[in-house]
């Protein structure tokens, strides 16, 4: 083995350029959720042209790229599409210009996350070159809608495509330290009911926005009474938006509505969380509702799910876990740091929701996530290329 490691690290270097490129090009596409038509493209034909032994477009426009074809089956994921950039003013330079200077890939999607994907079309290459024939079957996705949505991607290829790994890796960005979980997620919208009145006299009415402000110091107070948990931390919850409505500006508000952004720590659930913010109307007039998400795929096809999104982690002594430690300490000579997430992954559909073996990483700092001036390292593409080729080998022993 490490004769074979000392030959994918050598690889990894002398593709440093090819891999830089590669995600140049994807940064050059602007890709937002429901849009990702031209990038998902690039990403098939760099597939191919990487000698992949398969890549395809599937019904929701993932871009799937298949090498080997053994009994077990192993994951690279990365989505492919990006926020906004946010204001112009806050960048140095142009956001899609996907330069490559001073050691860096520049642009939006570097981080988060086309850095993942550039990696692991490298990482495909290698094997091939290596002539990688173990009992593996290796899907390197490039998964769409992630930002809008995260793991509505995952259920499409769970249930309708019908690929459901033994493991996955997802490359989203861990500073080069493997990760094994994050806080779920949930958005809440609660509306309040109340009655409008002529705003000379409003003790005639019923004023939605003082429930709702109401409410909101409650939202504030229970936040701070939230459970921890040591590895994934504390649940959160928090006001995002505040809606209000009235027959005039001259009449007594009947509607308010607030929108929850809830994090959630290990044990919490979409029912207890439900519950507490049930518990904390004291009988005003109000709904609370888990929010749907519906969108038309840049396929064509309308696909969604609720937005609730499972916490979930792996135990240290996962299988997928151990493997992943051993290969990173014998390609790299250290042990590696394991942590987690402060943001949301597809992983709460892969392992939250359907259990299956996930860890994490990839090349970026994730304090760069949907920041202005994103920017990678070119050595992080390299060292996470040489990481997943790596892996294949260490997974299918």
């Amino acid at each position: 083995m490490k004769d074979l490691l000392l030959k994918i690290h050598q690889l990894a270097e002398k593709y440093t350029d090819y891999t830089a490129v590669n995600l140049s090009e994807l940064v050059k596409i602007t890709s937002l959720s429901t849009k990702e038509k031209a990038v998902a493209e690039k990403l098939q034909h760099q597939m191919l042209e990487a000698g992949f032994d398969e890549a395809r477009i599937d019904g929701l426009g993932n871009v799937i790229g298949r090498i080997g074809n053994g009994s077990k089956t192993l994951v690279f994921d990365g989505h492919i599409d990006t926020v906004d950039v946010g204001n112009i003013a806050n960048w140095s330079s142009e956001p899609f210009s996907g330069e490559i200077s001073n050691g860096f890939v520049h642009g939006r999607g570097t981080v988060d996350q086309k850095g993942g994907p550039a990696a692991f079309v490298t990482a495909g290459r290698i094997l091939k070159e290596l002539a990688f024939d173990r009992d593996l079957t290796i899907y390197f996705t490039g998964t769409v809608i992630e930002e809008d949505c995260d793991g509505l991607c995952w259920k499409y290829l769970i249930e309708e495509e019908k690929i459901k790994p033994d493991f996955v890796v997802i490359t989203e960005p861990t500073n080069l330290n493997i990760y094994r979980g994050h806080r779920g997620r949930m958005e809440i919208e609660v509306t309040f009911r109340g009655l409008s009145s002529h705003g000379s006299a409003p003790e005639r009415g019923k004023n939605a926005i003082y429930m709702a402000s109401f409410f909101c110091l409650e939202v504030e107070d229970l936040n701070e009474r939230l459970k921890r948990d040591d590895f994934l931390g504390k649940g959160s919850v928090t006001v995002t938006e505040f809606v209000s409505g009235s027959p005039s500006l001259c009449a007594v508000a009947d509607y308010a509505k607030v929108h929850l952004d809830r994090r959630l720590t290990w044990g919490e659930t979409k029912e207890s969380a439900v519950n507490e913010i049930r518990g904390i109307l004291h009988g005003m007039d109000a709904e609370v509702v888990v929010l749907h998400y519906e969108e038309t795929a840049w396929t064509g096809i309308r696909y969604g799910m609720e937005k609730y999104y499972p916490t979930w982690k792996i135990e240290e002594h996962e299988p997928l876990l151990v493997k992943a430690q051993a290969a990173f300490t014998a390609l790299f000579g250290k042990t590696p740091v394991t942590d987690k997430w402060t943001f949301s992954t597809n992983g709460v559909t892969i392992n939250g929701f359907y259990k299956i073996p996930c860890i994490g990483f990839g090349p970026g700092n994730e304090v760069l996530a949907h920041a202005p001036d994103e920017k990678v390292p070119v050595g992080d593409l390299v060292a996470a290329s040489a990481f997943y080729a790596a892996l294949a080998y260490y997974i299918s022993e």
